[in-house]
């Protein structure tokens, strides 16, 4: 009776223990990774890292001098050099690791064997950073990060940085307008192509910039957005006006470069400096498709306008967001030529091989197997590249329209007014202290 006893006070809180483990490790995989995780795998990689190093084939041979005084000095046997650890640091997601290349190897080596290192250490992923000539940081995540999306606490923040997505290796995707002005996103229907963009309008629209939309169709998607937005076209022909207007704007901007002598909007003055515009465009291919001949004169104006924006408005603080299911040169004339302008490029879940090559394969050639590889079962996941041939895989946050739709509506006061766009102006009613779907005012054509 006393062993019984026993065994029930020691062995019911053990099991209360490891079922508590395992419910945090799929339940609340950050907890388990600080507790258990991160701890057994500091030990495992400070036990291993030169064993692990020597068999990946990530050792060089020790110098002349090493040698020397390992065979005179310490009288021992000569050992092959890993890369040196300079820095240990954990986080809730995983471990990061900077090393110090040694001379003969470089950071293409040990990408190569970050598949190896990542089972050798027992982690989800381990991705290889190159931060600066001689130094590479390994980035160690402990558990599947986009599984269950949870932004980092730190984002990085700037005048037109926005926080869209997280990284496989913990880290945020951010579109940063500075360095990347335009932007091409692709996927099929339930991809997560639209919580992408609800993520991305309302990071805009906490920023000071100006907002337009096109919506061809009939602004099922855009006109939630209404009270944050400065324009917003929702027919092929509202689309080609609004295009005309934003070029006008453009040429205005410039002539304004021209008198300060600046080279792009954020050399001008704060005091003169125009508000940046971010063009947000839902279905592109609803502006090259025509239903008769008619059409296409319309259809080419509007490409045409398109393309002088993507080569020439970011020095006016005018940038680009296209989004669309498709989006190659079987769209029409001029589709690939705008396709060229645009640096950044996130690619969802598509229903064919030669949609992904027509995102990623210009770019990144390695990454349209990864996007072929993307179940359906996971909205939102999608690879993101630019034109330095990097790419990762990335998760949104799961928004609904109504979050974005309040966020809109909360930041509304941010609306810029800009004359040359204001006939294409959402008007937005608001009844009951609540905003309401978008009633659209009719605009008025642009005059040539």
């Amino acid at each position: 009776m006393t062993d019984l006893s026993t065994l029930w006070e020691v062995g019911l809180p053990l099991a209360a223990g490891a079922g508590g483990l395992r419910y945090a490790q799929v339940r609340a995989p950050r907890v388990y990774w600080s507790v258990v995780g991160l701890p057994v795998a500091q030990v495992r990689f400070a036990m291993t890292y030169r064993s692990t190093m020597d068999v990946c084939g990530l050792t060089v041979q020790s110098s002349r001098l090493r040698a020397f005084l390992a065979r005179n000095i310490a009288r021992s046997d000569v050992q092959p050099v890993p890369p040196k650890i300079r820095r240990v640091r954990g986080s809730s997601t995983g471990m990061r690791v900077t090393l110090r290349l040694p001379a003969g190897l470089e950071p293409a080596d040990v990408m190569a064997a970050s598949e190896r290192l990542r089972h050798a250490w027992g982690v989800h992923s381990v991705h290889v950073v190159a931060t600066k000539p001689g130094f590479v940081e390994l980035r160690m995540t402990g558990y599947d990060v986009l599984r269950r999306v949870k932004m980092p606490r730190r984002l990085p923040s700037g005048p037109m940085t926005v926080p869209v997505a997280l990284r496989e290796d913990g880290t945020a995707f951010v579109r940063d307008y500075l360095k990347v002005p335009h932007a091409l996103t692709l996927g099929a229907n339930q991809s997560g192509k639209s919580m992408y963009q609800r993520n991305l309008v309302a990071g805009l629209a906490r920023l000071p910039v100006a907002l337009v939309g096109i919506d061809c169709k009939r602004g099922v998607e855009q006109q939630v957005y209404g009270p944050r937005l400065s324009a917003l076209a929702i027919t092929p022909e509202e689309a080609s006006g609004l295009l005309d207007a934003l070029v006008g704007e453009m040429e205005t901007r410039f002539d304004l470069l021209s008198d300060y002598g600046a080279a792009d909007l954020w050399g001008l003055p704060e005091e003169v400096r125009p508000v940046p515009v971010v063009v947000l465009v839902d279905e592109v291919a609803e502006l090259f498709l025509v239903a008769s001949k008619k059409d296409e004169e319309r259809r080419d104006r509007m490409v045409m306008q398109m393309i002088r924006l993507g080569q020439m408005a970011r020095a006016a603080g005018i940038y680009l967001e296209i989004c669309g299911q498709r989006f190659g040169s079987d769209l029409g004339k001029g589709a690939t030529t705008l396709r060229a302008q645009l640096t950044g490029r996130v690619v969802h879940r598509v229903n064919d091989k030669q949609t992904a090559d027509m995102g990623l394969g210009d770019i990144a050639p390695d990454a349209v197997m990864a996007v072929t590889a993307i179940p359906p079962d996971r909205p939102g996941v999608a690879v993101a590249g630019d034109t330095s041939g990097g790419w990762s895989r990335i998760r949104t946050p799961e928004m609904s329209a109504d979050e974005a739709a309040a966020i809109c509506a909360q930041f509304a006061h941010r609306t810029p007014a800009l004359p040359a766009l204001a006939p294409y102006r959402p008007v937005v009613s608001v009844s009951g202290g609540s905003a309401g779907p978008a009633p659209l005012a009719k605009p008025t054509p642009a005059t040539n």
